[in-house]
């Protein structure tokens, strides 16, 4: 049976519905981590370390892309449940356009400056021409990265998160299978796992456009847009806390990796590269949990049903705090065996990376939490507060944890930064549910 955004979510419902979503966003972070283990095993470090250095040139590009996915789901959402299914379809319309005309420029100052981004990242004269290789070549395909991860979201909304787990599925077998025939039998090193990542987008991206373009069942399809700024410009600001997540990710990481490059060098990039995989994976449950009730939440919203609000919040209260719990168990007993599919041949590095793995697995006591909490804001389109507790996760805390706990815990400092900036944010989280409350009657 089809289960709809004005329904009523008991756990087992909730479950169904988000789960899809929970492993479209895990297998995505799988797939992205088979171009890691490719790389590093047969292409070398140095090739690895240029993938993590270059990548978030790309990650900061695509940052409109879930902006927009983000933000104008939880639009398009309370527009349905408002009844208002002309004016949802003509608003997603506009957003989906919109967002392939700012694909198109990205893509432009992507192949034509990557070789500077590069240079000011720090990247060596060894590593750079891998960097631009990954890095223009990812650039010139970003039209199919924007689209997947705005339909993402625009899939959910449109009650068919099976079809979004599908194509996502899809998409990584594509983007495995190239990465074996690229790097391993046809040896094209980071250019192959570029290419192999780029074309899985194009899968992710352009399929579900052509399913909108189509007549179909959903709540939503493609046509005609109606221009109207303020609906882009209420996107923005609602998705404004991934935009700002993804972009202050993208600033933590280059910090992270000129931290580490001054402190240990390249195999302190290699290592926080792990991390970073690793933490794509673990925190991907948070990610896809909070992806799959966003826009019912934004339903809820905008029929004013407050005591089905009230029952999502608490129903999600708890299932974050069981698979927190479960999540810290599994990094911590798997640290030696997750440090080991990315590293071979050295027992320093290996040991570094596991040790810094059961240091940095303790954040996800609390980062779910944080996650829910951003997005929450976001499906209530309150994009202030989503954007202020996104900014201060990711960005101001972060970065005070980088600069203050190295100079007191040396190397160890730097994998527990994330810890300090998670015990903060759930803080500020909790600060902003109890304040608006009653303005919103969860």
């Amino acid at each position: 049976m089809q289960i709809k955004l004005s329904d009523h979510f008991t756990f087992n419902k909730l479950l169904r519905f988000t789960i899809p979503s929970v492993i479209m966003v895990i297998f995505t972070s799988l797939y992205t981590i088979v171009d890691g283990i490719f790389v590093s095993n047969v292409a070398g470090s140095t090739a690895f370390a240029a993938l993590n250095l270059i990548w978030p040139v790309i990650a900061i590009m695509g940052s409109f892309g879930f902006m927009i996915g983000t933000g104008g789901s939880a639009l398009v959402a309370k527009l349905l449940g408002q009844d208002k299914k002309k004016e949802a379809n003509a608003c997603f319309s506009l957003l989906i356009y919109t967002l392939i005309a700012i694909a198109l420029v990205c893509s432009i100052i992507g192949a034509i400056w990557i070789e500077e981004f590069a240079l000011l990242l720090g990247a060596s004269p060894e590593m750079l021409p891998d960097c631009v290789a990954y890095g223009r070549t990812l650039a010139c395909m970003m039209i199919g990265y924007f689209l997947q991860a705005a339909f993402q979201s625009f899939l959910v909304t449109a009650e068919r998160p099976q079809i979004g787990l599908m194509l996502t599925i899809l998409a990584g077998l594509t983007n495995m299978i190239l990465d074996y025939v690229l790097i391993y039998v046809f040896d094209m090193g980071i250019f192959g796992a570029a290419l192999a990542t780029g074309l899985s987008w194009i899968v992710g991206g352009i399929v579900p456009f052509l399913y909108f373009l189509s007549p179909n069942s959903t709540p939503l399809r493609l046509g005609a847009p109606r221009w109207d700024i303020r609906q882009i410009g209420q996107s923005c600001f609602n998705g404004s806390s991934e935009m700002v997540t993804n972009l202050s990710m993208s600033v933590v990481s280059i910090l992270y990796n000129y931290e580490l490059m001054k402190l240990i060098g390249a195999d302190g990039v290699v290592a926080y590269g792990i991390l970073q995989y690793i933490s794509f994976v673990f925190a991907g449950a948070f990610l896809g949990y909070s992806m799959g009730i966003a826009p019912v939440i934004s339903y809820q919203y905008g029929a004013q049903n407050h005591q089905e609000l009230h029952g999502l919040l608490k129903k999600s209260l708890i299932l974050i705090s069981g698979t927190s719990l479960v999540l810290v168990v599994i990094a911590e007993l798997s640290a030696p065996v997750l440090a080991s599919v990315f590293v071979s041949g050295s027992k320093e590095l290996m040991e570094m990376t596991t040790a810094a793995i059961r240091i940095y697995s303790v954040a996800f006591l609390l980062c779910g939490f944080n996650i829910f909490g951003s997005s929450f804001f976001t499906a209530l389109n309150n994009g202030f507060v989503s954007a202020a507790i996104s900014l201060l996760r990711t960005f101001v805390f972060q970065i005070l944890a980088i600069l203050i706990l190295p100079l007191l815990f040396g190397l160890n400092g730097i994998w527990s930064a994330v810890i300090m900036a998670e015990g903060f944010s759930f803080v500020i989280v909790m600060i902003f549910l109890v304040q608006n409350k009653k303005k919103y009657g969860y």
